[in-house]
């Protein structure tokens, strides 16, 4: 049988606000595409993506819209993500970990969506495509894609981060009022794929997306998975020099089991080494901000014991060495 591509709900709501609020017939338009009337009731759910594509399509013809991606991007948030995307992006500890965890993800999202870094020399392309032999329209979805990468890198960034540049894989041109909210910003189509330019110096910003991240409930007795994470990672930085940093040692300083501590992280999709990582970089990455320490003094102060596993360590999350890292930080 053949794959059937789908995508989540979400998605589809801002379109369907944008028709809801020019009095456009949504639901009849919803159900000649066959896609649920009462689709804001449906929104976790996955829908069939022909279908959408096809309804946003419709009604942009239909209603005489003009960059109705863009528009119905505008309308989406962070949040929209799902909770588990959302729950590896707020406790990746550099901007190159979430992008590396969104591209893992990117297929939850939509189930032909492959998501991936192209790195270049002073910048890296975050890149999406929809695979797959369908005949997609796809400058609408490419819209969608491109902003969540965008989004990523604001809970970094900041609020007013634009990329340089955005690519569309299709031949697509944003009319003049569109242009004018992207100042500054170069659009490109016919592009590999859909992509937006990070500069490299950006890629080993420290998180400050928590804030932006509500985590759910938990119906175990005693703290929750968060209030877990965090503790650990208020504690762990005081035996990172100290050799006591593996799993039983500090199951046995917290005063719970091992076992315990495992299901925990695994209820955010994390595991102890991830959280070990994070908190060795957060420390390293503060050190050679704050001090004028020796990088090799850097490093057994966060837990290595090996300068060169400590460099390779630190360029993996923050995508440069820890001596270009200490530069840029004094550049900027």
């Amino acid at each position: 049988m053949a794959d059937i591509p789908l995508t989540r709900g979400q998605f589809l709501l801002p379109f369907v606000s944008i028709l809801d609020d020019i009095g456009a017939p949504t639901e009849t338009l919803l159900e000649r595409s066959r896609l649920p009337s009462s689709l804001a009731e449906k929104s976790e759910l996955y829908l069939p993506l022909l279908p959408a594509l096809r309804f946003v399509e419709t009604a942009q013809r239909s209603q005489g819209i003009e960059d109705f991606g863009f528009l119905a991007a505008r309308r989406l948030q962070f949040s929209h993500m799902r909770e588990k995307t959302r729950a590896f992006i707020a406790h990746s500890p550099t901007l190159l970990v979430a992008l590396r965890h969104a591209c893992r993800e990117a297929s939850g999202e939509d189930t032909i969506l492959s998501m991936w870094i192209e790195h270049d020399t002073d910048h890296v392309r975050v890149c999406s495509r929809l695979t797959g032999p369908w005949p997609l329209q796809l400058k609408h979805a490419q819209w969608i894609q491109n902003i969540f990468s965008v989004y990523i890198v604001r809970q970094f960034a900041g609020s007013d981060w634009m990329p340089a540049a955005i690519g569309f894989e299709s031949s697509y041109g944003p009319s003049p009022a569109t242009r004018s909210c992207w100042p500054n910003v170069r659009f490109l189509s016919g592009q590999h794929a859909a992509w937006i330019r990070v500069p490299t110096m950006l890629l080993g910003l420290p998180n400050r997306s928590a804030a932006s991240f509500a985590p759910p409930p938990d119906n175990e007795d005693g703290p929750s998975a968060y209030n877990i994470v965090d503790l650990l990672k208020l504690m762990l930085p005081a035996y990172l020099d100290e050799g006591t940093t593996a799993l039983a040692d500090v199951a046995e300083i917290a005063g719970i089991s091992i076992r315990t501590l495992q299901r925990r992280l695994a209820h955010l999709g994390l595991s102890y080494s991830d959280l070990l990582d994070t908190v060795r970089y957060e420390n390293a990455s503060k050190l050679l901000r704050d001090t004028d320490c020796r990088i090799i003094d850097v490093a057994f102060s966060s837990g290595y014991t090996d300068p060169a596993h400590f460099s390779r360590a630190f360029r993996r999350m923050a995508g440069v060495t820890p001596r270009q890292f200490r530069e840029q930080s004094r550049l900027g």
